[in-house]
């Protein structure tokens, strides 16, 4: 499969230097590699191991309204300093807050300072990030933190759809149980497009890769990264060093079955031929349009009128929710959060 890429210069009008130095971020839709291709930039050294996802621009930052106030910035740093997000930082919790209520305006703030702290006290020289989410707010992230370098990992709807149903990830409404890889699949097809809104604006800082390339053509996968972040991913290193789910594969499947590791192309093997036919007519043109085939053929793909009005509520609905999040005051202070302190 050819890798969707977009490349451009090694170099930015801020100069080769910087960009060598600059955050990455590693986007896409849950279940998508994002770990993995995460772990794998860890691995290759020189940048700040923080093995989990941070969730400042989909949660942390939006709840506790605008961090222009000072009492604003004083209780988000209060409550951070309570999660497992600080906890796995590493830092010292007196001198971080200081610096939280002393210098984060907004969410890349906020982020850039608990980053680049944990570098330093790391001696490393760049950081890295991984909520998948944040595919979401490209536009935010760049305008607060305008070095940032973002690789947009793609993965075959159909295998995202599997692993997103088989998690939970995405609950269907109520009359549409039966039907979750269809609900799934919408939700792929929503948040990788959005991404590919965003992203190409940003020219030589966004680039698109195929999970299958970095799974089957890894050396090669990752020379291509490391040329367009300007840092060798040497794949022998990588593997011998091998953080998280470099060693340990960050599955939803059964990993005691005996069967031999392989993420590429589960759908083939799980949907019937009914429930492929559904998914690929609802979101056959987008899998083609990020370069994959489809299988079922044209004569037997469903094109119902259930099935469209079905694709446009659930895409009205995940839109509806993110403006909800970014327009509505202190809506994200409704959601539970008690996640955070696992």
């Amino acid at each position: 499969m050819s890798t969707t890429a977009q490349l451009g210069s090694a170099n930015t009008a801020s100069g080769a230097g910087s960009r060598a130095k600059a955050p990455v971020f590693v986007i896409g839709s849950p279940r998508s590699g994002t770990t993995l291709l995460y772990h794998m930039i860890l691995s290759a050294g020189n940048f700040a191991v923080y093995r989990t996802e941070s969730h400042v621009f989909t949660m942390i930052a939006a709840r506790y309204g605008d961090l222009r106030v000072q009492k604003n910035r004083e209780h988000m740093a209060d409550q951070w300093l309570k999660s497992k997000y600080f906890r796995l930082s590493g830092l010292d919790a007196a001198d971080i807050r200081r610096q939280i209520v002393s210098d984060s305006r907004n969410g890349g703030d906020f982020l850039r300072i608990v980053m680049e702290n944990m570098a330093r006290a790391q001696h490393v020289e760049r950081w890295a990030e991984n909520t998948p989410e944040h595919i979401l707010y490209l536009e935010e992230i760049k305008r607060t933190i305008p070095n940032a370098l973002f690789v947009h990992i793609i993965r075959d709807g159909r295998d995202v759809a599997l692993s997103l149903d088989k998690q939970a990830w995405v609950k269907p409404f109520p009359w549409d149980r039966n039907v979750g890889p269809l609900v799934c699949g919408i939700y792929w097809e929503w948040i990788v497009e959005a991404g590919r809104k965003v992203g190409p604006s940003f020219g030589a800082d966004y680039m698109e890769l195929h999970y299958e390339d970095l799974i089957v053509n890894p050396r090669e996968t990752l020379g291509r990264i490391g040329q367009f972040i300007q840092h060798d991913l040497d794949y022998d290193r990588i593997l011998e060093v091998g953080i998280g789910s470099v060693r340990e594969p960050n599955t939803s499947f059964d990993a005691a079955s005996g069967q031999p590791f392989n993420p590429v192309g589960r759908w083939k093997k799980s949907y019937t031929p009914e429930m492929l036919a559904k998914l690929e007519g609802m979101i056959g043109g987008f899998l083609q349009a990020t370069g994959y085939k489809l299988a079922t053929p044209e004569k037997d793909i469903k094109h119902t009128l259930a099935l469209k009005k079905m694709r446009a509520l659930y895409r009205s609905y995940f839109s509806t929710r993110l403006w909800s999040k970014s327009n509505i005051p202190f809506a994200n202070r409704l959601v539970d959060i008690s996640w955070m302190q696992e």
